[in-house]
């Protein structure tokens, strides 16, 4: 029941701060049996929750040990039963895992499932770090047969970022055949690397992986140029694959003709530094996207739907700003320069703080008006407001982007026009050069 509650509240907590989350290939998961996930780790602890509360099936974590020590937090991993792991970095000294793995193996033995980030840390690199071999380790000593590897890939778009997206990809299982064991229950050195190589070259299939930083935020607006020239918008699956092909082609075409490389490089950093001076994004509208008829029944339906929701997203606004601020600052403050902290830091906060902000509304109003109503208002009340303020400013920008889109339509539509024309030329540059890698 505990571990129910933590990760329905995970749930509900991801479902906010994620405005869209995806899972591909969850049919690759057996629905019972021995399974060890294997991960990436570009998000430290929301890259847990997120498998915690998408798995389709139960799934205990192997975690750093001084995780276990944290306030609060310490709590929450035990519930879900984690596993500590020791690392040498945290120890300062040798460590001994061997009852981590007994541990593991015995979760594995009643037909369990278990999940191991086997870079050992979260990280900001453009490919993987090098693999540790627990999760090799692991499998081999269990000597299980029928025992499983899926290997998962997690990619977010902007993993700092409140309102960002998150995508899940599980890829074709590995199956782990049985190894000798030696008096210990150890495989050899040669099994472990063998499979650690298997995992490694599983997780390259589903995640991003380049040779620089700059080159996957370049592959990530190109692709998002792409994408916003097609007629419906495109999941998190397709732009994932989309991706994944460009990085392809890339790393071809930047051997062969990397002044094609060059040009595309210009032709989108011209058509960004425009879009940046006027306000818009690479979704704008074109030209041929604006009518009088159909701008103004847009204008009317986002009125109406904005003064409706008004008054509840004011109220929304105003109670949740506080812990908003607060969460913010305190994730920029503790999580420095460091990319991989924001998200778990603004997470954790936000699940502590927006319903502190409830129940001292509650409390307020109870003291007034009586339990009844402050029970009400801190239990539907409060929260409804803030799905509504939330609701509300997302559609108030939706809406300011739109009319920053007619402006430009009807003052400098030669400029709107040419916006056009250079996502419209991106996009079959990619395509131009996708035909020459495919033949070359």
């Amino acid at each position: 029941m505990l571990r129910t509650a933590v990760r329905q509240v995970f749930g509900v907590a991801l479902r906010v701060f994620f405005r869209r989350i995806e899972v591909v290939g969850a049919e690759q998961v057996p629905a019972s049996g021995p399974v060890i996930f294997v991960l990436n780790h570009p998000n430290a602890l929301i890259d847990p929750a997120v498998l915690l509360c998408l798995a389709p099936r139960p799934v205990a974590f192997l975690a750093k040990a001084p995780l276990f020590k944290t306030p609060v937090l310490g709590w929450l991993i035990r519930a879900v039963d984690s596993i500590p792991v020791y690392r040498r970095q945290d120890e300062e000294g040798e460590v001994d895992n061997r009852a981590t793995f007994r541990q593991a193996r015995a979760l594995l033995e009643r037909g369990q499932a278990v999940a191991i980030f086997p870079e050992g840390t979260s990280h900001s690199d453009p490919r993987l770090k090098p693999l540790k071999t627990g999760a090799a380790r692991i499998a081999l000593g269990t000597a299980l047969d029928g025992l499983q590897i899926i290997p998962a890939g997690l990619y977010y778009d902007d993993k700092a970022s409140f309102r960002s997206d998150a995508l899940m990809v599980y890829g074709a299982p590995l199956e782990v055949a049985r190894a000798v064991l030696d008096e210990r229950g150890e495989a050899s050195a040669d099994d472990v690397r063998a499979l650690t190589r298997r995992i490694e070259l599983a997780l390259h299939e589903v995640t991003f992986q380049a040779d620089q930083a700059e080159a996957l935020a370049l592959i990530g607006r190109v692709s998002r140029i792409f994408a916003a020239t097609s007629e419906s918008p495109w999941s998190l699956a397709e732009g994932f694959d989309l991706r994944r092909r460009m990085i392809a082609g890339y790393d071809q075409l930047r051997a062969i003709d990397p002044a094609a490389v060059s040009a595309i490089q210009a032709l989108v950093a011209r058509y960004e530094r425009d879009l940046a001076a006027l306000g818009l994004t690479p979704e704008h509208h074109s030209p041929a996207d604006f009518s009088l008829a159909g701008s103004l029944r847009y204008a009317l339906r986002s009125a109406a739907s904005l003064l409706f929701m008004l008054p509840l997203a004011l109220l929304g606004t105003a109670l949740h700003f506080p812990a908003y601020w607060i969460t913010d600052m305190l994730a920029r403050r503790i999580a420095g320069r460091d990319q991989d902290m924001p998200a778990t830091i603004k997470l954790l906060t936000a699940m502590l703080l927006y319903p502190l902000s409830w129940i001292a509304l509650g409390v307020a109003l109870g003291w007034q008006r009586g339990a009844a109503a402050g029970l009400l208002v801190g239990l539907v009340v409060a929260p409804l407001s803030g799905a509504a303020a939330l609701r509300f400013w997302e559609r108030f920008a939706s809406v300011g982007a739109a009319a920053r889109g007619l402006l430009l339509f009807v003052t400098r539509r030669n400029m709107l026009a040419r916006l056009d024309a250079d996502r419209t030329a991106i996009r079959a540059a990619i395509l131009e050069l996708a035909r020459r890698t495919a033949t070359a």
